[in-house]
């Protein structure tokens, strides 16, 4: 599951590369460390352009885990003697989003997965922990880091409680889909990798074709398709320290 991951390419190189018709990023800085529930750059299919915009990292997590969550929550409430408005304590059951989509069968993700809300994720490099190596292993297409990107999906105007201290909020969400681990990968973190496109004709496919030729981009890479450009406790990579925000 990658809940960390690097953008340190300006907005030049990536209006060029993805063909950007529309840029409401305004000035942005490079991007060494992007967490879960935070703003990220995507480039998202959005009212017949192909749009450059910051996004809140994490789709709405599935219906059925957050019901379980309220119940877990009003149980210790009623325990206490207090009186529960159940649907109300579900509406403000605390959701922080899924970062990472992978049962694209689910009806969950199903109603998601038109070419209106296909986009794909900028990145440079990406991490995952493994103690063994370190802790933080960061991976990107070769030692340059070159730009490329995840195939994603996203979300306009969802309400929900992201944090607590928040509380009720309207945001756009996004999301990337993970697949099986290659063979390079599997030592490091067994369970999944970030399905990663890396060729033109692949991101023009996840973003305007159908839905049953855009679904076989959910794949790992090659297992020379990646390689390892830093280790350690860092959980940013790509800039120096005096960029780090």
């Amino acid at each position: 599951m990658c809940n960390l991951y690097s953008m340190t390419r300006n907005q030049d190189a990536i209006r060029n590369l993805f063909k950007v018709t529309k840029d409401s990023v305004g000035n942005l800085p490079p991007m060494p460390g992007i967490f879960p529930n935070r703003m990220a750059p995507i480039v998202r299919n959005n009212a017949g352009e192909r749009e450059l915009a910051m996004v809140r990292w994490g789709m709405p997590s599935a219906q059925n885990k957050l019901f379980e969550a309220a119940q877990r929550r009003a149980a210790k409430l009623e325990a206490k003697g207090q009186t529960v408005d159940f649907k109300e304590l579900l509406r403000m059951e605390p959701d922080s989003g899924t970062t990472n989509i992978r049962n694209l069968k689910s009806k969950h993700w199903t109603r998601w997965t038109g070419l209106e809300h296909r986009c794909i994720v900028p990145f440079t490099s990406f991490s995952e922990y493994n103690v063994d190596y370190g802790g933080n292993v960061w991976f990107a297409i070769d030692d340059s880091r070159p730009l490329t990107c995840f195939a994603g999906l996203w979300l306009p105007g969802w309400t929900s409680v992201r944090l607590v201290k928040e509380g009720e909020t309207t945001n756009d969400l996004f999301g990337f889909l993970t697949t099986d681990v290659n063979n390079f990968m599997k030592p490091i973190h067994g369970k999944a990798m970030p399905a990663i496109l890396t060729k033109p004709d692949e991101v023009e496919t996840w973003m305007t074709a159908s839905w049953d030729e855009a679904k076989e981009l959910q794949r790992p890479l090659p297992d020379d398709g990646l390689r390892i450009v830093a280790q350690g406790a860092s959980k940013y990579d790509g800039a120096p320290a005096d960029e780090i925000r």
